[in-house]
């Protein structure tokens, strides 16, 4: 079974103002980086995404309801992170299946070929 977890890259605290409430100090901005697991592998995935949630009226803030002032400290932040490369690591469950098949089709390929006999 896939799971999919997200890892937090950075969390930052915003000075505008939010567009619900108006208020002031209220905004965090959270980068997260997409992880994905199974029995077989690690996958570390390059998408990246973030979220805007005030604090002081609880709602989260999504891109439709930035201001100009929010896209301009978002990019800001946004060039800052360092996200962790693309990468797929193998758990050892995949290395021996993957040992398995490959004895496997050395065997029947030897068998065939009359290597080994009856």
């Amino acid at each position: 079974m896939l799971s999919t977890n997200d890892f937090t890259l950075k969390e930052a605290r915003l000075s505008n103002n939010c567009p619900e409430c108006y208020s002031n100090d209220s905004m965090e901005i959270v980068f997260k980086q997409k992880q994905k697991e199974n029995v077989f592998y690690k996958f570390v995935s390059p998408e990246i995404f973030s979220e805007i949630t005030c604090y002081n009226c609880n709602t989260k803030i999504f891109p439709v309801m930035w201001t100009d002032d929010i896209e301009n400290v978002v990019s800001y932040h946004k060039r800052g992170i360092q996200p962790q490369s693309k990468s797929i690591k193998l758990k050892p469950f995949a290395w021996a299946f993957i040992i398995f098949d490959i004895l496997l089709v050395t065997g029947i390929v030897l068998y065939v070929s009359g290597v080994f006999s009856k």
